[in-house]
């Protein structure tokens, strides 16, 4: 979904929690909420046409600089829960991710946030948009 007036990109992915995500009391282990932060990535790259693969594809790789993470609620095996994921538009040459992820009841259970660097084959960091990343965000009208 976009709103073209605020520039906003955003996915929706539903998930539900397997066994082996939960701890002995039966609710997720925090570290798996990191693994949910990717699945949303990965489902908003499907719907709006910035996958790892377009991405490697262009001769680049995106690895994590920085993530945050907090907890509200806890989740707990079978539960179904959505994962929001959110582009958030930088002039640098940054991938950064906005997460939210709610509970049947619709109440926020954890929030946080990835930023990703651009490297090229050579492993250099890009301090400007590739130009494969800045036709996709002139394609999507966050220029």
């Amino acid at each position: 979904m976009q709103s073209r007036e605020e520039n906003i990109l955003s996915c929706t992915e539903e998930v539900r929690v397997r066994f082996n995500e939960t701890d002995p009391l039966g609710i997720v282990w925090h570290g798996h909420y990191i693994v949910y932060f990717e699945d949303g990535r990965e489902a908003f790259g499907r719907e709006h046409g910035l996958t790892y693969l377009d991405i490697q594809k262009a001769g680049y790789v995106t690895p994590i600089i920085k993530s945050t993470c907090e907890h509200f609620l806890p989740l707990k095996y079978g539960e179904t829960f959505r994962i929001v994921t959110t582009f958030v538009n930088s002039a640098s040459a940054k991938l950064i991710y906005r997460y939210e992820l709610f509970n049947w009841e619709n109440k926020l259970v954890c929030s946080g946030e990835t930023v990703q660097v651009f490297l090229d084959s050579e492993n250099n960091l890009c301090l400007y948009n590739p130009d494969f990343f800045q036709n996709w965000k002139d394609k999507m009208g966050l220029s």
